[in-house]
């Protein structure tokens, strides 16, 4: 059989000339169905409104751009032509970096759009506003304090929706912690990622997407900062669907046992300052260290969505070489620019895909 060798973030795939013959560090081509899925014209507000092949598309379409720009130093204008309208109701700078560097890179025209810009439901209805701006532009990305503002938006607006952040759900971040992983471990299936701190809007979107991929989710939350139930539900219907284990526990030691990859999150996010001093308090003992990672794997990493705080990881993991968390931060802008691609293009990637 007839290979070649393609780097990917580092990674090689030994790929065959075709689709249905390429395999990729011990895993083969995946169903044609992944390569038949057409997302263009779609929004996204949580991955929990996208299949398993959407997702496993999504992360095909954002490492091959990140293949084929970075590493090929190929020019791709693929939305020459096209503007996206990204609207900021609190402040980010992974978040703006990569859609306004990933949206120009590919020929677009990004537009950056603060709450003093346009101030949305406040001076201009949700409803005005997405009608206008899908007059306007091609695209949307916002973030936003309440979920119920992208969903108007999305009611509204006849153009696609992209959510940046939003106190239920940020499934940007997942994307990219999952190129991130694919591209460090080979391989999603079978993977266990143990998240530790918050049951907050980065784990909502953990527990919509893990299973899909066949990654096993370990959770461990202080008692009353548990995920909503909603979404505990619907990932345990997930989890049963696709065959993989999910655990919900109050004991980070136990969450981290056996696990490939120790997650957390800021403990007080925007909004919450006022909580600072209990949250500290309630979130005793969750602070990951090497000591936490003792119970893991012995190939275990870390990752986090970023800003940090001292609390929430030490040192001695942060800055450590199990420490994917700039990588990560990078990978933001990838999966960004193939999410964007995805909803307004009808793209097919070049490289070949591999099997999450």
């Amino acid at each position: 059989m007839s290979t070649k060798l393609l780097s990917v973030s580092n990674h090689l795939f030994k790929c065959s000339k075709t689709l249905q013959d390429c395999s990729a560090r011990g895993f083969s081509i995946g169903a044609a169905s992944v390569g038949s899925v057409n997302l263009k014209g779609r929004s996204c507000l949580t991955l929990k409104d996208f299949s398993s092949d959407e997702i496993k598309r999504l992360l095909w379409v954002s490492g091959d751009l990140k293949h084929r720009i970075k590493h090929d130093k190929q020019y791709l204008p693929l939305l020459q032509g096209k503007s996206i309208a990204m609207i900021f109701e609190k402040r980010s700078t992974r978040t703006r970096m990569s859609t306004e560097t990933g949206f120009a890179l590919l020929g677009g025209h990004p537009c950056f759009l603060t709450s003093q810009d346009i101030h949305l439901g406040v001076n201009e209805s949700g409803t005005d506003t997405a009608r206008v701006l899908s007059g306007l532009c091609d695209i949307v990305l916002a973030r936003v304090y309440s979920h119920s503002t992208l969903e108007e938006l999305h009611k509204e607006a006849s153009i696609p929706i992209i959510n940046g952040l939003s106190d239920l759900y940020h499934p940007i971040q997942i994307l990219a912690d999952f190129l991130t992983l694919q591209e460090h471990y080979g391989s999603l299936s079978g993977l266990t990622v143990s998240w530790i701190g918050d049951g907050n809007n980065v784990l909502h979107s953990f527990m919509m997407t893990a299973a899909k991929l066949g990654v096993h989710l370990k959770i461990a939350t202080p008692k009353g900062y548990e995920p909503e139930r909603s979404v505990i539900q619907e990932a345990q219907r997930l989890s049963k669907e696709h065959g993989t284990q999910l655990v919900l526990t109050s004991d980070p030691m136990e969450a981290a046992h056996g696990s490939n990859v120790l997650i957390t999150d800021t403990w007080v996010s925007m909004g919450q300052e006022e909580e600072k001093k209990k949250r500290l308090k309630d979130f005793k003992g969750y602070q990951i260290t090497m000591q936490t990672g003792s119970v893991a794997k012995p190939d275990w990493t870390f990752l986090h969505c970023l800003p940090r705080k001292m609390e929430e990881v030490d040192d001695e993991v942060f800055y450590s070489s199990r420490s994917l968390v700039f990588p990560e931060a990078e990978n933001r802008k990838w999966t960004i620019m193939g999410l964007m691609v995805s909803l307004l293009t009808d793209y097919t990637p070049q490289i070949p895909m591999q099997k999450f």
